[in-house]
């Protein structure tokens, strides 16, 4: 048979359109497939609770989005991608009313934290001061550095334990400000490794703060999509692949899921050693989320949580690093540390007028059919007293719920698995070209390849290069 496709591109998460992206750039025919109606897969926004209230059904915050090297240079604002930049980037309350926070300045945020404000400084300048050198090399997979001393600084502090880094700090607004922008590694603060998410999320913020896109996630999605489209790619929604065979002819094929869908739609083509490479892949913990539509906005003790679009609940590093770790050996959590998103503080257009949205969730054993409402509403009750009575509407998802709502989310894993120093460069398996299957038409460009989760596209745009290497 013809060739019909130049690359078939299956689902539209940003890497799956990161790579299609990529691949049309260059001229080449592509054609994209996504099981759903509407393109976005971690990138959508939709009516969860009430009319006219839209909620981010995954990702809400895009720290990474404007700090990846592809999709800031693509022309998404003339696709209508409008990003809203709140000057408190994360808070982080405590008992008693005060609160740790990051602004856009990191000398402010170093003297809110009096005597572990030097501390902050030695842990995080130097990651802003080396961002330019470095950031190529912690969005992409593992090579040889431009900047190898550079990066060594980074990596000698990166591979540390959240929970090592944290003797560093002397009072609990450091400590806990820490295990907040630790804890979002999605495992024990204990694992080694776990200090690289903070450390990048930390030096993100004073970079270019954790924007918003305005009207909800789902507008990086159309954005991203809409170009391709004008780039002359093709969009296919409402097809689930359950197998590659019915797939038209294309020289590539490239799958943006993770290992467990790769098997099942691709496995009979690879290899033995490639497909036991595949089964030994390790997921994450699951997530357990609720969106609010509210009657008014949540009302905070602290007032820098009142002024911020993400606020990380859970109170002292003790207690955050007890909860992870309760979480990842499946045991139930009565205060979970929380992610809260506010984004109809900044953005009107979420909300009708004078009422609002929240998005918040918590860490729970992979795929955990248990229902964390009432424990996750009162961790927000605990820093503000009288959210309860706000709330006109609720929606909720189990991690297995997520599952079903998004097959990459496998057990309730958002990550598309764990992130931990053995799967930090074996995504999803030991090898130098990690987007390669055992099958040479076949590529894999999710999250579950170098450097992971996050709404940047790097995994994307590294599967794309190396497909145009190889094929084109």
């Amino acid at each position: 048979m013809p060739v019909k496709y130049d690359a078939i591109v299956v689902g539209s998460g940003p890497n799956g359109l990161a790579a299609a992206i990529v691949l049309q750039q260059q001229g080449h025919s592509v054609l994209l497939i996504e099981g759903k109606e509407q393109l976005g897969g971690g990138l959508r926004t939709g009516e969860l609770t009430l009319p006219g209230f839209h909620h981010d059904i995954c990702s809400a915050i895009h720290p990474m989005a404007i700090h990846s090297p592809f999709l800031s240079s693509l022309p998404l604002a003339d696709f209508g991608l409008e990003y809203i930049h709140p000057a408190i980037a994360a808070a982080h309350p405590f008992d008693g009313g005060d609160a740790a926070f990051v602004t856009n300045s990191i000398g402010d945020t170093a003297r809110a934290l009096g005597r572990d404000g030097q501390v902050y400084l030695d842990l995080i300048g130097p990651v802003v001061e080396d961002w330019p050198f470095i950031i190529d090399n912690i969005l992409a997979p593992l090579r040889f550095p431009r900047h190898p001393f550079k990066l060594a600084k980074f990596g000698l502090k990166a591979l540390q334990s959240a929970s090592a880094i944290a003797e560093k700090f002397s009072t609990k607004e450091g400590k806990g400000l820490w295990a907040g922008m630790a804890a979002h590694s999605i495992q024990p603060l204990t694992n080694a490794s776990t200090a690289a998410i903070g450390l990048v999320l930390s030096a993100a913020a004073h970079i270019k703060g954790w924007p918003m896109a305005k009207g909800g996630s789902q507008s990086v999605a159309n954005a991203m999509g809409g170009y391709f489209k004008h780039l002359g790619g093709t969009v296919q929604t409402g097809q689930w692949v359950r197998s590659v065979d019915e797939l038209p002819e294309a020289r590539a094929i490239v799958l943006d899921v993770t290992p467990v869908q790769l098997l099942q739609i691709a496995g009979y083509r690879f290899g033995s050693f490639y497909k036991s490479q595949l089964q030994r892949y390790r997921y994450g913990m699951g997530v357990f989320k609720v969106d609010w539509a509210l009657r008014g906005p949540i009302p905070f003790t602290s007032e820098q949580c009142r002024q911020a679009a993400t606020v990380h609940l859970g109170g002292t590093f003790e207690e955050i690093a007890f909860s992870e770790s309760s979480a990842s050996s499946g045991k139930s959590i009565d205060k979970p540390f929380v992610l809260l998103a506010q984004q109809s503080l900044f953005d009107v257009s979420r909300a009708p007028d004078g009422q609002h949205t929240a998005w918040g969730y918590c860490h729970v054993p992979n795929g955990s059919v248990a229902d964390m409402t009432d424990i996750i509403e009162s961790q927000v009750e605990r820093f503000a007293p009288g959210f309860k009575k706000l709330i006109l509407g609720r929606h909720t998802m189990s991690a297995q719920q997520m599952e079903t709502y998004n097959p990459n989310y496998i057990g309730g894993d958002i990550n598309g698995g764990i992130i931990d120093l053995r799967q930090l460069y074996t995504r999803p398996t030991l090898s130098l070209t990690p987007y390669r299957t055992s099958d040479k038409q076949i590529y894999i460009c999710s999250s579950s390849t170098p450097p992971g989760g996050g709404v940047h596209g790097m995994c994307g745009y590294h599967a794309a290069q190396t497909i145009l290497k190889d094929l084109f």
